[in-house]
């Protein structure tokens, strides 16, 4: 872009983040793009304002170049505040709007005929949006993808970080290679899997060496341009998955920030580029004119690299390292200097040379990431992944930031943490305040509910308390949210619950066999409000169990600890590529110390090369490559997995018991979930690897989910024989007034047979 158009760009991020926030980062949805542009000669827009006639603003046009003195003309009446503008013989435009005197975000039109309303861009008329609406997030399962490493649908796009070089990430595999386009072009390869939820890494504008994973942000309110295409914006894709019955998860930071500042929390930088190729250098970081840091360190460029980075934390947490003089005035970051594992300081201390620690005590800045995280709320996003929970305080999460984001999201909108905790017990060393299960509850001690105020210094005090307050095991809450009462489900108590989860990390990191994941499950679930609502993994971008490498225990061991994953209590979830044990016993990440093409967090592309159509979860028609990755050996056992899941509300919403009264076995268990407002009575009988005895049930039908095999139960007991290891019967309760099935479900492969 031009200097004059950077200007421009500057003024929009400042207006934008007074006034719309990033509702207006979207665009239109792809799948409808070219259907639209064989009947539309040209490009015609149509924008709802309920204040009056907007300007539109037009620059950078093709074939030929148009554009307009700003703010524009001003757009025709079509009635019912809609408002009108047709560019003939133009196949692509830069536009944005301008309503009394308030500025849209800009953005790139092709050609077709386009609707604009309340901050989003559609190909249809917004009488034709989707009514969509979140459901329990327990229905679902979940798909987890870096999305930079995923799937390339736009070369055009593709970035070396900086640090590219250092970490010889060829020009055949730059860092920032997958996006939102290639993620659109393959949802139907995830829902053939069966997955109906996708977890991707965050989306928000990134300044780093190394930042393609999405962790170091640099704006929290703009989404980061290295993702989206002229005709795919981050909008595009919350729509796309939402057409096809998918929900998209939002990997999300507030612990921490890169350290080149922050828009609005320390703004010392802007990021200059002609195009997206020029954020390749570290040349396209500029120190803003005027600003704090640019007075206080005006030979920035001419000091080395190592100062240069002291530079910058002494102005975002003023450290006085460089300087003695009084930044961050506004006390946006900590200032603390230390940090202690097993202290309170976890929580207030710099985890990392590209994690500074954001001040999430001050008011202000929780009312700056509420409504930059609502914004993407409003999008349609469905619900959180909150990265670095562990490193802020509960009571601050449970007063400044949570009740935001569910107020904003409504019933339906979930939120789970990660509470990193790299040990096999499930309390961390035996400090409850950060540990896994901690961050589940409500606040119950009088003297912290609705504590803090607007002094962010006697907040921080208040967290330091609150720590000391939950630093022994002893009087942590329990609850039997979880458990069946005898074989009867039973109304959860939440009212001592904070309504969010957790990622599993105590399951997780036991995941050397699935029978250890299953007993230590079996032993923190008292402690957890309701597990039900716990994220279950086996590995991930940062750790497989009790190690730093992608899961490498066998393709056996893999199918069982799924079987497990997919029918005990929680969310399933799986990391991108674990159904090809793609890159397995690599090390995860060694950040630019290596090509990723070697680590577990490779391109994975090349195995979705080919054409898939998914007609409902778990069904599709594939062609190429992408069709021998679905018919990989785990590929086939998660399909069925899914499918079975999907089927049997008990293994979704169902309490368990686990009771020698009712079941012996040794991965054996009885879930079921009740819900007479929703005309359902879900009862399942699983056991995993072995055989098992289920007593004291009802009698009537049974129907084996993973066979088709029919038992009819007359005396209270059922039982199944040996079985093999991986594989797994699942007798669901299919006698009058209960939620049964027809019959065996999805396609037995090498483990469910």
């Amino acid at each position: 872009m031009t200097k004059v158009k950077k200007l421009i760009a500057l003024m929009l991020v400042v207006c934008i983040a007074a006034t719309v926030g990033i509702v207006t980062v979207s665009a239109a949805t792809v799948d409808d793009a070219e259907s639209v542009q064989a009947k539309y000669d040209g490009i015609k827009v149509h924008v709802y304002s309920e204040d009056g006639a907007p300007n539109i603003y037009y620059w950078n046009s093709l074939p030929q170049n148009i554009a307009t003195d700003y703010p524009g003309p001003k757009m025709t009446a079509e009635g019912n505040n809609s408002y009108g503008y047709t560019f003939d013989n133009v196949t692509k435009i830069n536009m944005m709007f301008v309503t009394n005197g308030t500025q849209s975000a800009e953005t790139t039109r092709n050609s077709g005929e386009w609707w604009y309303k309340n901050g989003r861009w559609s190909s249809k008329s917004w009488d034709d949006f989707d009514d969509w609406k979140r459901t329990d997030l327990r229905e679902d399962s979940i798909y987890f993808v870096i999305t930079t490493r995923f799937y390339d649908g736009d070369t055009g796009n593709n970035v070396h970080c900086w640090d590219d070089q250092q970490a010889n990430n060829p020009d055949s595999d730059p860092a920032w290679r997958g996006d939102f386009k290639g993620l659109i072009d393959k949802l139907d390869y995830i829902k053939a899997l069966g997955f109906s939820a996708i977890w991707i890494t965050p989306v928000v504008t990134n300044a780093s060496g190394y930042d393609y994973h999405g962790y170091h942000a640099f704006d929290f309110s703009t989404v980061d341009v290295r993702y989206e295409s002229d005709d795919v914006k981050y909008q595009d894709l919350i729509d796309a998955a939402h057409e096809k019955g998918m929900k998209i998860i939002q990997d999300i930071v507030i612990n921490h920030t890169g350290n080149f500042g922050e828009a609005t929390l320390a703004p010392m930088f802007t990021k200059e580029y002609d195009t997206v190729k020029d954020l390749e250098s570290v040349d396209c970081m500029v120190p803003i004119p005027d600003s704090d840091f640019a007075k206080t360190f005006p030979d920035y460029d001419s000091l080395t690299p190592g100062y240069q980075y002291q530079a910058r934390l002494n102005i975002m947490k003023d450290t006085k390292a460089l300087d003695s003089g009084s930044h961050d005035t506004e006390n946006n970051y900590h200032h603390y200097k230390d940090l202690s594992w097993e202290s309170p300081t976890v929580q207030t201390g710099q985890i990392a040379g590209d994690c500074v620690d954001v001040n999430t005590e001050n008011p202000k800045v929780a009312e700056y990431l509420n409504t930059v995280y609502g914004d993407y709320i409003n999008m349609g996003v469905d619900a959180f992944r909150m990265d670095t929970e562990k490193h802020i305080s509960r009571l601050t999460l449970n007063q400044f930031y949570f009740p935001s984001w569910m107020k904003t999201g409504g019933k339906n909108f979930y939120v789970f943490g990660e509470v990193c905790t790299r040990v096999s017990e499930f309390w961390n060393h035996n400090i409850p305040a950060i540990s896994a299960p901690f961050y589940t509850w409500a606040e119950t001690d009088s003297k912290y509910i609705n504590a803090l105020g607007d002094d962010q210094l006697e907040n921080v005090n208040l967290t330091n308390a609150h720590y000391a307050s939950n630093s022994t095991t002893s009087g942590q809450p329990t609850s039997d949210n979880v458990y069946l009462d005898g074989i009867t489900y039973h109304t959860p108590d939440y009212s001592k619950g904070n309504g969010t989860g957790v990622i599993d990390f105590p399951m997780h990191w036991n995941f050397s066999t699935a029978s250890n994941a299953f007993t230590r499950a079996l032993e923190e679930d008292p402690y957890y409000n309701d597990s039900t609502w716990n994220v279950t993994y086996v590995d991930s971008h940062d750790y497989g169990p009790d190690m730093d490498t992608r899961y490498s225990a066998g393709t056996q061991a893999w199918a069982e600890n799924l079987s497990l994953l997919f029918t005990f209590r929680g969310i399933p979830c799986l990391y991108y590529g674990s159904e090809v044990e793609f890159q397995k016993g690599v090390m995860l990440d060694l950040g630019p110390n290596a090509p990723l093409s070697t680590l577990g967090r490779a391109y994975f592309g090349d195995y979705l090369e080919g054409d898939v159509s998914a007609t409902d979860f778990g069904e599709y028609s594939a062609s190429g490559t992408v069709a021998e990755t679905l018919n990989s050996p785990l590929a086939v056992h998660l399909r069925q997995l899914n499918m079975i899941r999907r089927a049997v509300p008990a293994l979704q919403k169902g309490q368990y018991t686990k009771d020698s009264s009712y079941v012996t076995g040794n991965m054996a268990f009885i879930r079921r979930y009740t819900n007479s407002s929703e005309g359902v009575d879900s009862l399942a009988l699983v056991t995993i690897s072995g055989g098992a005895t289920f007593k004291n049930i009802p009698n009537g039908k049974y129907i084996d989910a993973v066979t088709g095999d029919v038992k009819t139960v007359t005396n209270g007991t059922l039982t199944v024989g040996s079985i093999g290891k991986a594989n797994m019967r699942c007798y669901v309760a299919c006698g009058s007034g209960f939620t049964g099935i027809d019959g065996k479900i999805g396609t037995n492969g090498t483990y469910l047979k």
